[in-house]
């Protein structure tokens, strides 16, 4: 899929995410935030001026989280920048709730951030026997290489297919090649490969 189609899953399917800021004492800290808004451009959401998540925000200018619903998940990690009160009334409008929690002007204690430039994964086990993944990205983002690659000096022993828990190695040659979109990341292959070939990329 491209990336709108994931971003608009994340916003308009999932919407609650678990958002990751690190705290004043050096360690990552959580809060579950909505996702309000999406297009070509990136994704928004809100938080009060006076809470120490806006201090974090304004402070590191990164943010990593991940939302999830029926065996599907979507993860960003990326750039952020404060939007102030744009596209305020449009959030509010598309999310109606919003006008019970900060009714009439007291909407004004909100600003609105856009998450501009990120490396997204969606990752899929609604079918627990056929998973899929997929990396994406929002603007400038860097779409990174990662999980297990085989590299040459591979002798074609089907000792990883044997391991693996998705059957998601193709064995018809040499070097047998991992489809990505499949695997779990779980490194079995690499553990047993009696060459030492299989690569992790980070």
């Amino acid at each position: 899929m491209e990336t709108r189609a994931y971003l608009k899953m994340l916003v308009e399917e999932m919407h609650s995410s678990t958002a990751a800021t690190i705290g004043a004492d050096g360690h990552p800290q959580t809060r579950v935030i909505d996702m309000m808004l999406w297009d070509e451009k990136g994704v928004y959401f809100l938080t009060a001026k006076g809470k120490e998540f806006y201090g974090q925000l304004m402070e590191q200018g990164y943010i990593s989280l991940s939302a999830t619903k029926d065996g599907r998940s979507v993860s960003l990690r990326g750039k952020i920048r404060n939007i102030g009160s744009e596209k305020l009334d449009l959030i509010f409008e598309k999310n109606p709730y919003m006008q019970k929690i900060y009714p009439g002007s007291t909407r004004s204690a909100l600003e609105v951030f856009q998450i501009y430039e990120a490396e997204g994964e969606f990752f899929d086990i609604s079918d627990p026997s056929h998973v899929t993944r997929d990396r994406f990205v929002i603007g400038d983002g860097k779409k990174r290489q990662t999980g297990y690659f085989v590299g040459q000096g591979c002798i074609g022993c089907k000792l990883c297919y044997s391991v693996c828990p998705q059957k998601c190695i193709d064995i018809a040659g040499k070097p047998v090649v991992i489809d990505q979109n499949r695997c779990l990341h779980c490194g079995r292959c690499a553990e047993i490969c009696p060459k030492q070939v299989i690569e992790k990329r980070q």
